[in-house]
């Protein structure tokens, strides 16, 4: 028997013939699987691939020497496009999909998972690829609203990553990096699985993302807009506008949610110059019903755009599927943008939108004694809509505990996010406990190949949660200085302020272990892994211990929120 080994990231092990995963674990028998299960084989496959692609992932080393560099954004474009040379597909092929193509800082995964829950309601058989994932990688590719079987994606991940391996000597040894991989497997999986529909999310920007290979969308939407990913795309709302609008088409019909005066004006000229008709989504309140008010499945007031825009996506894609030979404006006149139509959602549309599961955002979820609030906000206006959420939310939840209730904040971000300015906007919410770690599941790395990330190292990850909880410290001393001040003045009520006590653990389940105090079974056989807190540490926990209930407000990035939810809901991990 002839094996290959290597290393490269995650240990691998493969043979030829026949893949069996090993992260950094023991090797297999050389033999037959006789003492295996088809279940625990078809698990290993899954795993051996997830290992290979985060070979792909580019090296935190390698990643700070690019961006010291200038990057030619259009050379990347044709890159993407030789990528799909390599596994055998054209952009003739790609124009075959019906492609939904959505871009936006907020609440685009919002508008895509809305335009595609209303679009399989009407037995329209629906492809979805978007980023990042919370807990597996197949989350991405999703056929039907659900995210792609292990065995389809372990079978169309080989394929997709022989052809280029195949390749690579032709073509100086490249291979795609890990989002670009990812999307060429999902182009190869909707063609091959023969969706109805496509619902493409835009990765980063619009105008350079390698998913903007697109040529012929059949309807495109801007969710809003903000600033994040400044290092790629500006640091200002007209530059990122700018890029954004790039996903815009000649005579292809866009939609936007209303924008700041500055960005509406960058989109309305892009689309002037790329001559495409955009549209303005009329609030979600104008919509009238047979059925009363509108109902989403995702809670929070900042839904409502994102619903109004997949209102307008589906139903344009509904026109011109049921009407092939219609036609579309090829510009848009005036200063002004027009609105789009307020038409009468369908009784489809109505349920769609009430049914729409978009795990992470805004989502609660209550174990016993433990109350889990879920929100990958990782912008300054996503974290103030999840402030305003939150504090409406946990409200009408305490008012129904009969009981003290310890408020803790499980923290963290990633990337070039200002986290000082975000914790500053979550000290108002009155949290017992600050705590904080990076986006690490557990200590035990080789089970979470899915949420392995080596674009940043471990030594940064911890400086970042140090560095949060001395952002936090001066952010609750500022108030207690202003509050001091104002007592002395006689212009507060001599009320005891609720300070936060910050603290910062290794890693997600070590958080977790410490602030739910046993109180959530769904932990209970993974507290066995995870080594005991000083006595020190333990000590602080007595009004957790003590407390009715506690609520656990998990924000700052969908890793850490993803890494949670592995732990407390094992669904994800299925």
């Amino acid at each position: 028997m002839v094996w290959r080994v290597w290393q490269r990231g995650p240990a691998r092990l493969v043979r030829l013939g026949t893949r069996i995963r090993l992260c950094g674990m023991a090797v297999v028998s050389a033999g037959r699987f006789s003492t295996e299960t088809a279940r625990d084989v078809l698990a290993a496959d899954y795993q051996d691939a997830i290992c290979t692609l985060n070979t792909l992932q580019t090296d935190v080393s390698v990643l700070q020497a690019i961006r010291q560099e200038p990057r030619n954004l259009e050379l990347q474009l044709q890159a993407m496009v030789q990528y799909l040379g390599r596994v055998g597909l054209t952009l003739e092929e790609v124009d075959r999909l019906s492609i939904i193509h959505v871009t936006g800082t907020k609440g685009k995964g919002s508008t895509c998972a809305f335009t595609e829950t209303i679009l399989r309601g009407y037995g329209f058989r629906t492809g979805f690829y978007s980023s990042p994932h919370l807990v597996q990688v197949r989350e991405r590719i999703r056929i039907n609203g659900q995210p792609i079987r292990k065995d389809l994606f372990t079978k169309y991940f080989w394929q997709v990553y022989g052809l280029l391996d195949k390749t690579k000597d032709a073509h100086g040894g490249v291979m795609p990096p890990y989002f670009r991989f990812l999307t060429t497997l999902a182009f190869h999986v909707f063609l091959q699985e023969k969706v109805d529909l496509a619902i493409i999310e835009v990765g980063i920007g619009g105008t350079y993302d390698c998913t903007n290979i697109i040529r012929r969308p059949w309807v495109c939407g801007i969710s809003s807009l903000g600033i994040d990913h400044t290092h790629i795309l500006g640091d200002t709302i007209e530059k990122i506008a700018w890029q954004k609008g790039g996903i815009f088409k000649p005579g292809v019909p866009a939609f936007t949610v209303k924008q700041p005066v500055e960005a509406m004006a960058v989109l309305r000229d892009r689309a002037k110059e790329l001559r495409c008709p955009l549209w303005v989504c009329p609030e979600l309140e104008e919509y009238r019903t047979d059925f009363g008010p509108l109902h989403l499945g995702l809670a929070g007031q900042y839904q409502h755009p994102n619903a109004s825009l997949a209102l307008q996506l589906s139903h344009t894609w509904l026109q011109k599927r049921c009407m092939p030979d219609m036609t579309v404006s090829t510009g848009t006149e005036g200063s002004d943008l027009p609105q789009a139509t307020c038409f009468t959602p369908s009784p489809v549309m109505v349920k769609g939108l009430a049914e729409t599961e978009w795990p992470g955002r805004s989502q609660t979820m209550k174990h016993g004694a433990v109350m889990y609030f879920l929100d990958g906000a990782h912008t300054m206006r996503s974290m103030q809509a999840c402030v305003h959420w939150f504090k409406e939310t946990a409200a009408q939840h305490e008012r129904n505990t009969s009981g003290p209730v310890a408020r803790v904040l499980l923290f963290n971000t990633s990337g070039e996010r200002d986290s000082a300015a975000m914790l500053k906007l979550l000290v108002p919410c009155h949290f017992d406990f600050a705590v904080f770690c990076p986006n690490i599941t557990d200590t035990v790395p080789s089970s979470s190949a899915d949420q392995q990330n080596f674009n940043v190292s471990v030594e940064d990850m911890l400086t970042r949660c140090l560095d949060n909880e001395r952002s936090w410290r001066l952010h609750s001393c500022k108030k207690d200085d202003v509050c001091k001040q104002l007592l002395i003045q006689g212009s507060v009520p001599l009320v005891a302020e609720k300070k936060a006590d910050p603290l910062v653990f290794p890693c997600i389940l070590s958080a977790l272990q410490w602030i739910t105090q046993g109180r959530d079974s769904m932990l209970a056989e993974a507290a066995k892994s995870v080594s005991p807190v000083k006595a020190s540490i333990e000590a602080k926990a007595a009004p957790l211990r003590e407390a009715a209930e506690i609520h656990v407000l998990v924000t700052g990035s969908l890793h850490l929120v993803g890494g949670v939810l592995k732990h407390i809901d094992p669904s994800y991990s299925d």
